[in-house]
C-alpha cells in the first residue's frame, strides 16, 4: 500500500500490476491482491507448477474472478540475466538481431512473452564492458521488425489478453534458485530465528509512533538479510556467494542479531522512561 501511494506521489500514476519480492507467489497471494483492486500480478513461469503449459500466455489465479497472471519466460530472461557474458554458453556472443529472431519465432504459439530481471542485471551482473546497454538500444528496433512484434505494458496485457486457462499454486513458489521456492529465505535455523524475532517486535515497534523506528524495522525484513544467512548452496562460484557480502552465512546472522538487539534497546528507550536519579 504504501509503495503504491510513493508511485502515486512521484509519478502521478497508480499501479494496476502487482509484483512481490522474488516473485513469491501463491493461490492465497492473488486472492489478496485481487482483494486490493490490482488487474494483474507477476509471478516465475516454474516448471513444477505448469508442466506441459507454457509461461507465454495469461492465466486466471485459482479462486479470483478478475485478476490476471503474468508468468516469466524465465529461459529468455535468463540468456541475458546470467548467460549473456558467459563464454561457455553455446550462444554466445548474444546480439540483438539473434535474440529478437528467437522471441519471433514464437510468434503463433505464445500470446505474450514476459522478460523479467533484476535491475542490477545491467551494469553490474552484466558489466558495461560486455555490451549490454548496445545490446538494449538495439533490441526494441530489432524485435520491431517483425511485424507481428509489439510491447504491452503489464495493465495493458491484464486488460487485452484474453485467459487460457486456470492455474492452481497451493504452495509458495518463486524466482529464486532451482527449487524456486522459499527455501532461499527459509531453509535453516538461523533464517527462521532471524525472522521469527523481527516479527516479534512489531507491536512494540508500531506502538512506538517513532518513524525512524518503525522505518529502520521495516528495513530489517528486507529479503536479502536472510537470503545473506542460506546455507543450502554456500560454496565457491555459488550464486548465494557471489552476492553475500559476508564471508559466511553465519557472520550474516551474527550481525543481523547484533542489529536486532540494538533495536531491543532503541524500544526499550522509548517504551520506559529513563529514570534520573539525583542525590539528597
Amino acid at each position: 500500500m504504501f509503495h503504491r501511494e510513493k508511485i502515486k506521489k512521484l509519478f502521478g500514476i497508480t499501479p494496476q500490476v502487482f509484483r512481490n519480492t522474488e516473485l513469491i507467489y501463491n493461490n492465497e497471494l492473488a486472492q489478496f491482491i485481487e482483494g486490493m483492486g490490482y488487474k494483474g500480478i507477476l509471478a516465475e513461469g516454474a516448471d513444477q507448477v505448469l508442466g506441459w503449459r507454457s509461461p507465454n500466455f495469461l492465466y486466471q489465479p485459482e479462486g479470483t474472478e478478475k485478476i490476471a497472471l503474468l508468468l516469466k519466460d524465465y529461459k529468455l530472461s535468463d540468456d541475458i540475466a546470467f548467460r549473456f557474458s558467459s563464454r561457455a554458453w553455446e550462444e554466445f556472443p548474444l546480439d540483438a538481431g539473434k535474440y529478437s529472431n528467437w522471441i519471433s519465432a514464437k510468434n503463433g504459439s505464445a500470446d505474450i512473452i514476459n522478460l523479467f530481471m533484476d535491475y542490477e542485471t545491467f551494469g553490474e551482473h552484466q558489466w558495461e564492458d560486455t555490451g549490454i546497454f548496445h545490446f538494449l538500444k538495439a533490441l526494441p528496433h530489432q524485435l520491431l521488425r517483425h511485424p507481428d512484434n509489439y510491447f504491452l505494458t503489464p495493465t495493458e496485457a491484464a486488460e487485452r489478453l484474453p485467459r487460457v486457462a486456470s492455474l492452481s499454486v497451493p504452495h509458495f513458489m518463486s524466482w529464486a534458485d532451482i527449487e524456486r521456492d522459499l527455501s532461499a529465505w527459509r531453509s535453516n535455523g538461523m533464517q527462521e530465528d532471524a525472522l521469527q524475532k523481527i516479527f516479534a517486535l512489531e507491536h512494540a515497534v508500531l506502538s512506538s509512533d517513532n518513524k525512524h523506528l518503525i522505518s529502520d524495522w521495516r528495513k530489517l525484513q528486507t529479503s536479502d538479510h536472510f537470503y545473506y544467512m542460506c546455507t543450502k548452496w554456500f560454496s565457491d562460484g555459488d550464486v548465494h556467494k557471489y552476492f553475500n557480502p559476508y564471508e559466511t552465512p553465519y557472520d550474516a546472522f551474527i550481525a543481523y542479531s547484533n542489529v536486532l538487539e540494538d533495536m531491543r534497546m532503541r524500544i526499550a528507550s522509548e517504551v520506559t522512561p529513563v529514570k534520573i536519579h539525583t542525590s539528597r
